[in-house]
Order: C-alpha cells, then sequence, then structure tokens
C-alpha cells in the first residue's frame, strides 16, 4: 500500500541524515526552558521568554522615564502673544526681553534648544521664591530649587562657581527669599552673555519676527 511505502521512506531519510551535536543541543536547551520558553523566538540560547516583551518593557520604561521628567518641567507662562513693537524691542537689550513673560517664553524655547533650559527655570524660581512672605513656604521652595538646581546630584544642575556655591550653602541654615539671590544674578549674566547673543540670531526670533512683519503689513 502507498502508506506503508511512505513510511519506509520515511524511514530511510531519518536513518541517512545524522543529527548534529548543535541541533541536538538547541534542542536541550529549548526542552530546559520549559514554561518560560517563547516557541516563536528565533533565537535558541535567548533566556527571555519572549524578545517582543523584552522591548515592549524597555520602550514602557524609555517613555515612564520621559513622562516623569516631563513633570518636573514647569508649563510656559501664560501670556498674550507678542506685539511687533514688542518683538523689536527685545533686540534692544537683555533686559527688555526678560521683563515681559512672551519674551521669556520665546527665549526659555531657545534655551531648550540648546538643552540649557534650567538656567530659565532656576531665574524663574528665584523670582518666585522672592514673593513669598510665610517662612516655612520659603524653606520649602528654598529645599526644592537647592535639590533641582544647585545639587551635583540633579540632572538640572546651573553652572555656578565655587564662591556663590560656599555663600548659598551658608544662606540655606536659614533660607529666606533672597538666599539664591548671588546665583540668581549669575545665571541672568551668563543668559544674557551667552545664549541672548544666539537667541537674536535664532530662526526662532527671526521667524517671529517675519511673522509679525507680514501681519502688519496684511493690516
Amino acid at each position: 500500500p502507498m502508506g506503508s511505502e511512505r513510511t519506509e521512506i520515511r524511514k530511510r531519510q531519518m536513518a541517512t541524515t545524522p543529527e548534529t551535536p548543535g541541533a541536538a543541543q538547541a534542542q536541550l536547551s529549548t526542552g530546559n526552558r520549559g514554561s518560560n520558553a517563547c516557541c516563536f523566538c528565533w533565537c535558541c540560547c535567548c533566556s527571555c521568554s519572549c524578545l517582543t516583551v523584552r522591548n515592549q518593557e524597555e520602550e514602557r520604561a524609555r517613555r515612564t522615564s520621559h513622562e516623569l521628567q516631563a513633570e518636573g518641567i514647569p508649563n510656559c507662562e501664560e501670556s498674550p502673544a507678542p506685539t511687533l513693537e514688542e518683538v523689536n524691542a527685545w533686540a534692544q537689550s537683555f533686559d527688555k526681553l526678560m521683563l515681559t513673560p512672551a519674551g521669556r517664553n520665546a527665549f526659555r524655547e531657545f534655551l531648550r534648544t540648546e538643552f540649557s533650559e534650567e538656567n530659565m527655570l532656576f531665574w524663574m524660581a528665584c523670582e518666585e521664591l522672592k514673593q513669598e512672605s510665610n517662612k516655612s513656604v520659603i524653606e520649602e521652595k528654598a529645599r526644592l530649587i537647592y535639590e533641582d538646581y544647585i545639587s551635583i546630584l540633579s540632572p538640572k544642575e546651573v553652572s555656578l562657581d565655587s564662591r556663590v556655591r560656599e555663600v548659598i550653602n551658608r544662606n540655606m541654615l536659614e533660607p529666606s527669599q533672597h538666599t539664591f539671590d548671588d546665583a540668581q544674578l549669575q545665571i541672568y549674566t551668563l543668559m544674557h552673555r551667552d545664549s541672548y547673543p544666539r537667541f537674536m540670531n535664532s530662526t526662532i526670533y527671526k521667524d517671529l519676527l517675519q511673522s509679525l512683519s507680514e501681519k502688519s503689513i496684511e493690516a
């Protein structure tokens, strides 16, 4: 019968095809993985349950880390759209840029592209601290500012010289609204001398100026 012939042929093929040591080892490894093994995993020596699951977990971890980091960054200040006159005034001096929320927001957007947004965030936090009068609130905010922007362990640490750091450490013994005044001035000066000239030549500023100029002409 045809069935017995197929069986006989299959037996002869199996007898003439020796099993390689690698194949035997792969089968053994597969068998040892037990219930944790993924039967569709292409990698025989992979000890994880499934590469796809591992990749998903890594992606989830990266996404969670990014979300946590974003939560620690304050939103931009609320402000009306800047006028053409205001944007032109930003080019006259850094002080005029920093006086308006719209100017600070635009400059902060630029700092973000240079990975130095923490300078503006620190300056804003110091300004907020100066508005406080409650002693316990001042102490708490000063502690948070120190942890976020002064501590060498913080990813948002700002660049300060040793003298200013010593002043801050002394001031933190009895925090006040002016604990970070020297540091705030140093960061303000840094932004003025280092980042402000590049901002004035950036596409962020030029595009905003061009857009407002075109709207003014149309009006």
